[in-house]
């Protein structure tokens, strides 16, 4: 089975090189219950507030602002690639650290950063006027406008039903509420008369804030107020620098850098394999993570990050090596052929199956289990696709609109990638299978 899900990065960043206008790339798409004029007037409190805390000037070049997106970041003058636009104090940003102590020690390794830091967020809430940081507090979006597919329906959670995003999200949510429960036993047994034990839904809610606005930071992660309003859109344009020595985050433009769109895709050893056992055995003995290729075997199944493949006749960039080293190790029907490919790979770097296999015909095979696999992830997409369009809703509420794009905009973005990678290896079976038949042509005649 070969699944595919669109690569959502916790502290992903874009960057830009210089612009007038930061209005549709730094955005943050908030709740605005009040007029453009009155929420004008409460922004323009909002960095004055946060300087006070900070105790120092935080920017001269960026000013909050309302766009299509809701609350907005603004550039009021020209920004160049390298300029520092911002700088927020460490005692102005939010971490894990400001949890009482007891709770901080209650909190073992099952409960990851984001965790510990919703964790932060659920205390200053539940403090209400008391919290010193209700000021940004109260501007964070709220839960029904969060459109995280852990809070998606289960007609609304069936749109995406073919991409892995759809397992990965079940895999969060149980994860999610296998960290409430530590949280919570911890309130309760720490807190029971200061704060009121949260519940699963808080939890949720304050997880999702901070997975889709936390900075990566010298304390693991951080909420960094005025600096996540431009991290919220997926098109921020900002690289933020922790400097240890000043005590302070700075956050800088540039442009150089554009990912290409990514896809994460896995692949399973068949149940039924004869040589399953010994197939992942070998996967998991002679894995070694490099740099560029950090895809890790493991159980059944593995996950890999395939990119949008701009040529079919080039050396296909964008499909990584490991994932075409499964697809090899696959194809593999006695036992000998896998202790070939272990023998193969403790002579070069450890790594199995990177280099062609030597008899063409299971070359050809292997590429074409990887190509079925592709070319059926495409049908499924396209069908989820077409159902989608298809489906016929009079009364739909603005949150099943905004969800339903958000479907769409997934799958089509996953189908693109999907066909462009098909195309490499098509190509390649085409081409091994020219090589292979003129190979026994020239030995008949022979």
């Amino acid at each position: 089975m070969l699944l595919c899900i669109s690569t959502v990065k916790l502290f992903g960043v874009q960057q830009q090189r210089s612009f007038s206008s930061l209005a549709k790339r730094l955005s943050l798409t908030g709740k605005l219950p009040l007029e453009p004029q009155t929420q004008a007037s409460l922004d323009k409190d909002f960095l004055p507030w946060l300087e006070q805390i900070a105790g120092s000037k935080i920017t001269n070049t960026l000013t909050i602002g309302t766009s299509t997106y809701g609350r907005s970041l603004f550039a009021s003058k020209v920004i160049h690639a390298g300029d520092c636009m911002l700088k927020v104090p460490f005692k102005a940003r939010i971490t894990p650290d400001e949890l009482p102590l007891d709770i901080r020690v209650s909190l073992t390794d099952e409960v990851g950063n984001i965790g510990k830091l919703a964790a932060v967020l659920i205390r200053e809430k539940k403090m209400g006027q008391k919290s010193r940081w209700v000021p940004y507090i109260s501007r964070l979006p709220q839960p029904a406008e969060m459109h995280s597919t852990i809070f998606w329906g289960e007609d609304e959670f069936s749109m995406i039903r073919c991409s892995a995003v759809h397992k990965e999200t079940v895999k969060q949510k149980a994860q999610i509420e296998k960290e409430f429960s530590i949280v919570a036993q911890a309130y309760k047994q720490h807190c029971p008369m200061v704060i009121k034990r949260p519940d699963l839904e808080d939890f949720m809610y304050a997880y999702a804030l901070v997975g889709s606005r936390a900075w990566e930071t010298s304390k693991g992660i951080s909420l960094i107020p005025f600096a996540d309003f431009m991290n919220h859109d997926g098109l921020s344009a900002s690289i933020v620098i922790s400097d240890e020595d000043k005590q302070l985050s700075e956050v800088t433009a540039d442009r150089n850098y554009s990912p290409g769109d990514e896809v994460q895709i896995q692949m399973v050893v068949p149940n039924d394999d004869p040589l399953r056992i010994m197939k992942l055995g070998l996967l998991r003995t002679h894995h070694t993570r490099t740099v560029k290729d950090i895809d890790i075997f493991h159980s059944s199944c593995d996950t890999f990050t395939i990119k949008e493949v701009k040529s079919a006749i080039g050396k296909g960039k964008g499909i990584p090596q490991s994932l075409r080293a499964f697809a090899r190790v696959l194809c593999c029907t006695i036992p000998q052929e896998l202790n070939d490919l272990s023998k193969e790979a403790a002579q070069h770097d450890g790594r199995l199956a990177r280099l062609p296999l030597k008899d063409r015909s299971r070359e050809l095979e292997a590429h074409k289990i990887l190509l079925s696999h592709i070319n059926r992830l495409i049908e499924d997409h396209s069908a989820c696709i077409k159902e989608m369009e298809e489906s016929k809703c009079y009364f739909v509420s603005q949150r099943l609109v905004v969800r339903r794009q958000m479907a769409r905009d997934l799958l089509s973005g996953e189908l693109r990638v999907l066909r462009s990678a098909a195309e490499w290896p098509s190509h390649y079976c085409t081409t091994l299978f020219s090589e292979h038949s003129l190979y026994n042509s020239n030995i008949r005649m022979n």
